[in-house]
């Protein structure tokens, strides 16, 4: 009989090999000014280059009008996707939910309602290209290409998991990561699913293992546009430990 029980967020976490590749900072000579400074902020010279990181976070989220807050635990790990699990209070009742893409597979669920398909997958693909921030070693590989657009923007092409990505940063003069932003597929208030800017705003960051990274974040759809803040914020999250692997 064949298993078909979805692999876990443990098993995804321990299927990633331990990293043995230092930082380097000098390996960043080739890269704009603006990529270097951003990545040599986020990434301690000698850490360990991981792919995959584990977080524990708090926050809230809007559902409709309301806001809930929630408790979740995620595991990044590039190679093969992520697996972000939730628990939120309605009415009372506590609600469960799930956002995963595994070896091109995505899933989105609460409770017994789930969404699957390849718009969710591309859109759940979406997620992972722009919580690199938390993973900032990934930013590292020689195959993306770096564009400086003006003297606090630097943006990142590439692809991951079968998805091109526009990955734009606003970094601060010390380096610090201050707003992120990606063409991501998805579907707003039941519109058809497109690409559309989303994207947040880091408010703090701390350091876990020799990467510092935005640990209080704002994030939705509509970003960087008027209807922002009272349409597309959805998304507030606190960090509050982070592992790497």
């Amino acid at each position: 009989m064949i298993n078909t029980k979805p692999i876990s967020i443990e098993d995804l976490w321990e299927s990633t090999p331990t990293s043995n590749r230092p930082f380097d900072p000098a390996l960043l000579g080739n890269l704009p000014h603006l990529a270097r400074r951003y990545l040599e902020q986020a990434i301690a010279p000698n850490t360990m280059l991981a792919s995959a990181v584990r977080l524990w976070m708090h926050g809230e989220m809007k559902f409709g009008q309301d806001w809930h807050s929630f408790k979740a635990e995620e595991v990044i790990c590039w190679d093969r996707g992520m697996i972000w699990q939730a628990t939120t209070l309605m009415n009372s009742k506590p609600i469960l939910g799930e956002d995963r893409v595994v070896d091109g597979v995505g899933n989105a669920s609460w409770n017994t309602i789930q969404r699957s398909g390849e718009d969710i997958t591309r859109s759940c693909v979406g997620r992972v290209q722009v919580e690199s921030i938390w993973l900032p070693s990934v930013l590292c590989n020689p195959d993306i290409i770096w564009m400086e657009l003006n003297a606090s923007q630097v943006q990142a092409t590439f692809t991951s998991l079968g998805e091109p990505a526009k990955l734009t940063l606003t970094v601060s003069n010390q380096g610090v990561l201050e707003q992120v932003k990606i063409d991501r597929w998805g579907s707003l208030k039941g519109e058809a699913f497109h690409y559309g800017d989303f994207g947040g705003i880091a408010e703090d960051s701390s350091t876990f293992d020799g990467y510092t990274i935005p640990t209080r974040l704002r994030v939705g759809w509509l970003f960087g546009s008027e209807r922002f803040e009272s349409e597309g914020d959805s998304f507030h999250c606190t960090i509050d430990k982070a592992i790497y692997k």
